[in-house]
């Protein structure tokens, strides 16, 4: 097996400078914001009940169980908080960790393949790339699931190219397993199978051949994968069988196992979108790495006429993954970023030369360019002439002096942006557009997160629910919000997430009934209709784009229910 040279120590210095760049960028704002919508306070939540109770084996969104995904990521915020003792911090954190040993493994991946410097570049376009940095800055499942499938994609390469090496293939398909009790799509990197048996039976350049009698060592990457798989499944199984008595159990291993896999893929019943969905989704959240196209495409070709093994089996990949996603109605822009590090690495041979070229440099600043015109415009106009939606945003939010301060932020960017642009111009093009990206991360992270916080994760809110229920009162809420739970900050009583909201609010009426002197109920204006008196209620205004009231039993028109029509307004998927 081939021997990787030792690093220099210049080589050395620079890939650790390269991580702190990253981490910096991704770390910045933490401990600045709690859970925003739509998808961080349901996981944060989960996580917390899971800390509370003891349970980390089901999880629950208030009285229910939460089937609509894996624990993975609930188990690694719940064991982040419990090291570090913050929710700010540790939500966060297996984010910002995943993005770190992605960024790890595409570098080690480009010097195993090439060399280390195409490992530096590796990294630094995977890295600059708007997608992958938006996205690893939330608390979602994504970030998670990309590193888990890219470790794999690192296994089964470095066996299928380098090797054989069976420790790295076992490894990677273990954590392929691991990527699909995190978000079921971890089987993914065994597409890799499909170019590399091309590979194989075609004669490619560099493509190891593993030798007769190696069936068993295959076969052992299935029993990694299967392994990982059973980590979670047989304690869960084991779990809804002791729960036998409880039909919830049961719907809840069906819906997970079943109805949220298969039925997701085959019947997707949301996110409707086009087979030619995802060819914007490459173009433009890929930037500025997606500028490199005009000249990584026609080297590829050329590679592939050579019958590179190792451009075959990156593209060919990642062509896969994204006719995988394309075939269903269901589609969202974060389904194809496992597809991302592995574009990095196919386009870092390249970029040396490419970086070299006058269109490319032009490109990049063009980009950054006009990206800090629409800042700097955009700020501008809002601060000068406040136009409707800006009026609209600051209304929506809550800001009482028509949000000036996010409006200079913008400003800032758009400004600082320019500025790199005309400093540097064509000649150090390459540092203007890393230094353009590096700003609009940094500042809004540690501008805007602060002013958004209270409107965007319902803190504001719920901090003024607490100072107006009494600390002996109880609560209930009703149509209520991931949000609205998690930063409560003390025990409430709710009826069903998913249960109809006029069913909901039945329930919670006749719950309220019993004490009417020491319950409160919280609840979505909509579904109080006209069942509730307002000029008796406490107006608790905006958040999340919705206006949520507080009222006691004297407010409640007796014998009215609102009509199952209040079940079909917008919810506002998309916070």
């Amino acid at each position: 097996m081939p021997v990787v040279s030792q690093a220099t120590p210049q080589e050395r210095r620079y890939f650790w400078l390269l991580m702190l760049f990253a981490f910096v960028v991704i770390a910045a704002g933490m401990g600045l914001r709690d859970p925003w919508p739509s998808d961080e306070p349901r996981f944060a939540l989960a996580a917390k009940q899971m800390v509370e109770s003891g349970n980390w084996l089901f999880p629950h969104r208030g009285s229910e169980l939460y089937s609509d995904k894996p624990p993975m990521l609930f188990w690694l915020e719940a064991a982040s908080y419990t090291v570090i003792g913050n929710w700010r911090i540790a939500f966060l954190l297996p984010s910002l960790l995943a993005a770190l040993g992605s960024l790890a493994l595409v570098y080690d991946l480009g010097r195993r393949l090439w060399s280390r410097q195409v490992g530096l570049y590796a990294a630094a376009a995977l890295l600059i790339s708007f997608q992958f940095v938006y996205q690893v800055k939330r608390a979602q499942i994504d970030p998670l699931v990309m590193f888990y499938i890219t470790a794999a994609n690192w296994g089964l390469l470095v066996h299928m190219l380098k090797g054989p090496n069976w420790r790295a293939f076992w490894l990677g398909c273990f954590c392929a397993g691991l990527g699909v009790i995190t978000k079921g799509v971890g089987v993914l990197a065994l597409f890799l199978f499909v170019p590399y048996l091309v590979g194989v039976f075609g004669r490619w350049n560099g493509i190891a051949r593993m030798g007769e009698g190696a069936w068993w060592r295959w076969a052992l990457g299935a029993v990694a994968l299967v392994l990982a798989m059973m980590l979670w499944l047989v304690p869960m199984l084991m779990g809804a069988k002791a729960h036998a008595n409880d039909p919830a159990y049961a719907g809840y291993v069906n819906d997970i196992l079943f109805h949220q896999t298969a039925g997701r893929y085959g019947k997707s019943w949301d996110h409707h979108h086009s087979p030619l969905y995802y060819v914007p989704i490459v173009l433009f959240t890929w930037l500025p790495l997606s500028l490199t196209y005009p000249g990584t495409l026609p080297r590829w070709w050329r590679a592939l006429k050579e019958k590179d093994g190792r451009i075959l089996l990156l593209l060919g990949w990642i062509v896969l993954v994204l006719v995988f996603f394309s075939i269903p109605k269901g589609k969202r822009d974060v389904y194809i970023m496992p597809a991302l590090p592995m574009l990095a690495v196919v386009t870092a041979p390249y970029l040396g030369e490419l970086l070299q070229k006058t269109w490319l440099r032009i490109a990049g600043l063009v980009f950054i360019g006009v990206m800090g015109a629409a800042m700097l415009g955009v700020g501008a106009v809002s601060l000068v002439s406040h136009p409707k939606f800006a009026a609209d945003f600051a209304t929506a939010r809550g800001f009482d002096d028509g949000g000036h301060a996010l409006w200079w932020m913008f400003v800032t960017i758009g400004a600082a942006q320019l500025l790199l642009v005309a400093a540097l111009r064509v000649r150090k093009a390459v540092w203007a557009v890393s230094g353009g990206m590096a700003v609009m991360w940094l500042v809004w992270s540690l501008w805007a997160y602060p002013i958004l916080n209270d409107s965007s994760s319902a803190a504001g809110l719920m901090a003024d629910v607490r100072e107006k229920v009494p600390a002996g009162d109880e609560l209930g809420m009703v149509a209520w919000k991931e949000q609205n739970l998690l930063m409560l900050d003390r025990p409430a009583v709710d009826f069903g997430f998913t249960q109809p909201w006029h069913e909901q609010y039945a329930k919670a009426i006749a719950w309220q009934a019993q004490d009417p002197a020491h319950r409160w109920i919280f609840a979505l204006d909509t579904v109080m209709a006209d069942c509730v008196d307002r000029s008796k209620a406490v107006s608790l205004g905006h958040a999340n784009r919705r206006e949520w009231w507080l009222f006691k039993a004297d407010a409640v028109k007796p014998g009215c229910v609102p009509s199952d029509d209040v079940d079909r307004v917008p919810q506002f998927s998309a916070d």
